[in-house]
């Protein structure tokens, strides 16, 4: 899997596309396995880069000078927590419930969700991280130089959304063909 790393890969092989290459994008809603569940699950990595754009914008106006570093630490202490907790939890719902029910679905997969687990523990690296450029952050806008920090974080969540995206795009790219083409009792 180390050639496959989330840090070294563009997409998923070809041979971990196979059922997004019949099933593309663009028609998943109109298909008709496509369920309230599916469109949650997608919801939420929709928010997770939503959020994640926020705390990158907020942090790119309080370097410009257009916020206060009291309300800067506030926002960013709040949405960071929100962020971390629920993209953590979303994984151990994968981790333990969902990914373990389609796994077993179609053999030619199975390397795809070992890579998606793979992604899992090093996106745990990457959350303890801005955990803790998060709280250097804070701590340091009280200090002489406050905008340190949060030069350093800025730089953190640059790098993890890029990690993000391509783990949550690789995601729906393999499981949301799996649930389209054998409709699994997933609750």
């Amino acid at each position: 899997m180390d050639d496959l790393g989330l840090g070294r890969r563009d997409g998923l092989p070809d041979a971990l596309r196979v059922l997004v290459e019949k099933l593309p994008r663009g028609t998943w809603e109109a298909h008709p396995n496509f369920s309230p569940l599916t469109r949650f699950w997608l919801d939420r990595h929709v928010m997770f880069r939503d959020v994640l754009d926020r705390l990158q914008g907020g942090t790119r106006a309080f370097l410009d000078g257009q916020v206060a570093p009291e309300r800067y630490g506030r926002e960013t202490a709040r949405m960071a927590q929100f962020f971390l907790q629920e993209l953590h939890g979303h994984h151990s719902i994968e981790d333990h419930h969902y990914f373990p029910v389609l796994e077993g679905l179609d053999a030619r997969l199975e390397r795809g969700f070992k890579l998606l687990d793979a992604d899992h523990h090093a996106l745990d690296g990457h959350l303890n991280a801005l955990a803790g450029g998060t709280n250097t952050m804070l701590r340091g806008l009280s200090g002489d130089d406050p905008k340190a920090g949060a030069g350093a974080l800025e730089q953190q969540l640059g790098d993890f959304n890029g990690f993000l995206d391509r783990h949550l795009t690789d995601e729906e790219d393999l499981v949301v063909p799996v649930i389209l083409t054998y409709a699994p009792e997933i609750h």
